[in-house]
């Protein structure tokens, strides 16, 4: 009988080098790429978003499916799960709030055993003017932060926001909506809406985090993050 590998403690220089975990039951590790596209479908009570890799020239390749997400709109408290794909058979990842109906709220990211792999939390403050998120790893120790990229583009569409009758359409305009993910004031990745498109469909590149520091699942959710939990 072969004798199991011992697995060295989280936390030490051993458990630090190692490659991240596969995601179990999936196609696609998203650990082992840094281009995605994120598209969303919007139905009556729920939004579903699906993950693609990015094909050579910059567009969604249909034959590489990483995630399905869907999530619940009007809930008290936001749970937000991560599937393989639409039959939903296998989960890999899970977003839930801490607190219901707290601007700071904080949200742990588990994994498919349920074992937490990161938390975001939305810098209250700071997305007064450009929406701003700060992401932690599983020790939640600050990782990176999402940051919109514009503040000309971010005061625009709250100004629009509060136009009558056309506040309420706000989100269905096909305005900017970009981010950088910065870490040391480094950008190491980024998150771009597609120019022109009425649907939200995002173009995320992490190719300038060379040394793969971060976790891609981490991004994936924050991706999520950035739209559904402001209700975009």
């Amino acid at each position: 009988m072969t004798t199991p590998a011992s697995t060295p403690p989280p936390g030490s220089p051993a458990d630090a080098d190692a490659a991240p975990p596969a995601v179990p039951g999936a196609g696609v590790n998203p650990t082992q790429h840094d281009k995605f596209v994120l598209r969303q479908k919007v139905k009556l009570v729920i939004n579903q978003y699906f993950f693609f890799l990015q094909t050579a020239d910059g567009e969604e390749d249909p034959s590489q499916p990483v995630a399905f997400v869907e999530q619940q709109r009007f809930k008290f408290k936001e749970d937000i799960r991560f599937y393989t794909d639409e039959s939903k058979a296998t989960e890999v990842m899970r977003i839930k709030a801490r607190q219901r109906f707290d601007p700071r709220a904080k949200y742990d990211i588990t994994d498919a055993q349920g074992q937490k792999i990161g938390m975001i939390q939305k810098v209250f403050g700071k997305s007064l003017i450009r929406s701003t998120y700060d992401i932690y790893d599983a020790n939640e120790n600050l990782l990176f932060t999402g940051r919109e990229r514009s503040i000309a583009v971010a005061l625009f569409r709250r100004l629009v926001g509060l136009i009558p009758y056309v506040g309420d359409f706000a989100n269905w305009l096909p305005i900017a909506y970009h981010f950088d993910y910065l870490r040391d004031d480094k950008r190491v990745g980024t998150n771009s809406r597609k120019f022109g498109s009425f649907r939200d469909i995002y173009f995320i590149d992490l190719s300038e985090d060379t040394e793969r520091v971060i976790d891609r699942r981490l991004v994936l959710a924050l991706a999520v993050g950035q739209d559904a939990l402001q209700a975009r």
